[in-house]
């Protein structure tokens, strides 16, 4: 018998109303409570570790390990930035403008969850909603819905613990998730927080509600020579290496300036690197173990996603056991014929060598152009001169300085972007939004304005002599 997704969902969407006006008259202690509550218990480090080794059995992908360490900072990140900050009622006044702003909630959120990131990405979601007191509804990839559901379960029994309706946090459950059920909760929830591949971050946009989504990653990072290569070397090493590059966010393309480029590739093969240099077969072999029918399509060989740099060269027939990272050289061009320019999505990296900075400008600019535009890139420099051009001029949301990119650019203890799952890439990446999406994307406001003396000013003090003499007679 065939399933009706449009009435599971809209089943799921009721009980998250009935739950979510509930949620609506809470104040912010209670809130506060549910949210800290929700956060320590899913941190506990037993139980972060047994969800990192539940995903990578289920989704074959990562390490768990490393995703129990992305549960500690990406779920205490979002509740330390949300912990004593107020999503209730009267939030902000502004006595000098007679204005008062009170936040309210959405309704029914719907999230998609990405299997890169299924330990932590439905955790931090939960917690902004819960933040915000939506309800909301977690739709898991596939190779992530066993996983999805025992999260969901454990956040439903604290819920239960401190008195809130259970169905403040839903998932699919494992029979109902598919693509159909997923479209059917883009058409029947309030808003969508879409985390994922950029097909169904689309769809979540044309599905005629309200959507956040994130655009696709394909991170540049350009090695200036400026500061010490192996700091350098060692901070793209540990992105690298990060959850077998499971994350969107790691560098996928290094440029390096042609001055140090020999003094780089030996710093970072030192530190583990295989490095197959251009127009050798070992370039070959790699660029057909990603892309097996190239230059016919460019899908990557789902056998080789979030798996060790080692395995990966053991699939393609190079002796490399204990490499931590392919960096493959390519000197070309971009786009289609040249599939290295684009995501990888595992511990390879296209390696470029730049006659000097504007060369290495140019040639991220032509790699955006083809895939990544919006997304971020990294430089490692000691020259502010350098990261202001690249701020000014280079199509991206966020520009990391000296940092590894995958454990930076979502958020970090020591960087200054916010934590989030959720990376908006402006319009350059069709998305809604340029910043890291936190609980503060998930509210409505009412603004509320009294009388007050009028602030209209003369025109000689709001326009200048030059161009009132302009226009004068």
């Amino acid at each position: 018998m065939a399933l009706n997704y449009e009435k599971y969902v809209a089943g799921l969407v009721e009980r998250g109303r009935a739950a979510q006006r509930i949620a609506e008259n809470y104040d912010q202690k209670t809130v506060d409570r549910l949210t800290e509550a929700v956060a320590y218990a899913l941190t506990v480090p037993e139980t972060a570790l047994k969800f990192g080794e539940m995903l990578v059995e289920e989704s074959g992908m990562g390490i768990a390990a490393d995703k129990q360490a992305k549960m500690f900072s990406k779920i205490k990140g979002s509740y330390a930035q949300m912990k004593g900050r107020p999503s209730v009622g009267l939030v902000e006044v502004d006595e000098k403008m007679g204005m008062e702003k009170y936040a309210k909630p959405m309704g029914v959120v719907g999230a998609i969850i990405p299997v890169t990131n299924g330990e932590a990405t439905p955790v931090v979601k939960s917690l902004m909603a819960l933040k915000t007191r939506n309800a909301i509804l977690l739709a898991p990839h596939p190779k992530a819905k066993k996983t999805n559901i025992a999260v969901t379960e454990l956040i439903r029994s604290i819920l239960k613990k401190y008195g809130a309706p259970e169905d403040l946090v839903q998932a699919v459950e494992p029979e109902y998730v598919s693509v159909e059920c997923s479209q059917q909760i883009m058409k029947q929830v309030d808003f969508i927080l879409a985390t994922g591949g950029t097909p169904m971050v689309r769809q979540a946009y044309s599905s005629g509600n309200p959507t956040i989504g994130v655009g696709t990653g394909n991170v540049v990072c350009i090695v200036d020579g400026t500061t010490n290569l192996d700091e350098a070397a060692d901070m793209i090493i540990r992105s690298k290496i990060f959850d077998h590059a499971t994350s969107c966010s790691t560098e996928n393309n290094i440029i390096v300036l042609e001055s140090v480029y020999d003094d780089f590739t030996r710093a970072i093969a030192k530190q583990g690197a295989y490095i197959a240099k251009e127009g050798t077969p070992e370039k070959e072999k790699i660029v057909k173990t990603l892309w097996p029918e190239t230059p016919a399509n460019h899908d990557l060989n789902r056998h080789i996603v979030a798996q060790s740099a080692a395995r990966i060269a053991e699939i393609a027939g190079i002796d490399a056991p204990n490499v931590k990272v392919i960096l493959v050289e390519e000197n070309s061009g971009y786009g289609n014929e040249f599939p290295l320019t684009g995501e990888k999505l595992s511990p390879v990296a296209e390696l470029r060598k730049a006659k000097d900075f504007d060369d290495a400008v140019r040639q991220t600019l032509h790699i955006l152009e083809y895939q990544g535009k919006g997304h971020s890139i990294g430089i490692h420099t000691a020259l502010k001169e350098r990261v202001t051009l690249l701020g000014e001029k280079i199509p991206v949301c966020k520009v990391c300085v000296n940092l590894p990119q995958s454990l930076s650019n979502s958020g970090s203890w020591n960087c200054g972007f916010p934590m989030s799952m959720t990376l908006g890439c402006g319009t350059w990446g069709h998305n809604s939004i340029s910043w890291n999406a936190t609980y503060k994307d998930l509210l409505n406001f009412t603004y509320v304005a009294r009388p007050i003396p009028s602030w209209q000013p003369k025109d000689e003090e709001l326009f200048s002599d030059e161009v009132r003499a302009a226009f004068a007679g």
